[in-house]
């Protein structure tokens, strides 16, 4: 199926407003024209991802400090879910620490990016995201 044919959603799971708008602009920036849902918090993505409205996003952007629950907790929810573990979850944070490297891909994370300092380059990560994970990889149908 070509990418221009179906509706895309990314979620975005951050606490932090600035980094939200930050990658929201990156993503627009990087042609990315579909929709952009965004939550503040573990518990805002997990009640998200098991609302009534039976949305699922395409791709999961992740912080891993939040609030409340942070991105390690959901990701083992949403990773132990069968009706949510084939949804891609990249991790996107400012921890390069190599024990969240390796505890987020023993819970199931798909990527790992540490967040850059400059718009221009989290420009050229959205583009890689997307093409990546739009383009180049066959995606599960959402159901």
């Amino acid at each position: 199926m070509s990418i221009s044919k179906i509706k895309l959603e990314i979620l975005i799971a951050d606490d932090d407003a600035e980094d939200r708008m930050l990658i929201t602009d990156a993503l627009r920036e990087s042609k990315y024209k579909d929709q952009i849902s965004q939550v503040e918090n573990g518990e805002e993505l997990i009640h998200f991802l098991n609302g009534k409205s039976n949305r699922r996003p395409d791709l999961i952007l992740l912080d891993l400090n939040m609030p409340k629950k942070d991105g390690r907790e959901a990701l083992k929810e949403i990773k132990s879910d069968k009706r949510l573990k084939n949804i891609p979850v990249v991790v996107l944070t400012t921890s390069g620490s190599d024990d969240d490297i390796e505890k987020t891909y023993s819970l199931g994370v798909n990527s790992y990016i540490t967040k850059p300092a400059g718009f221009h380059d989290m420009v050229d990560i959205m583009n890689t995201v997307c093409h990546y994970w739009f383009k180049i990889s066959e995606l599960p149908q959402n159901g």
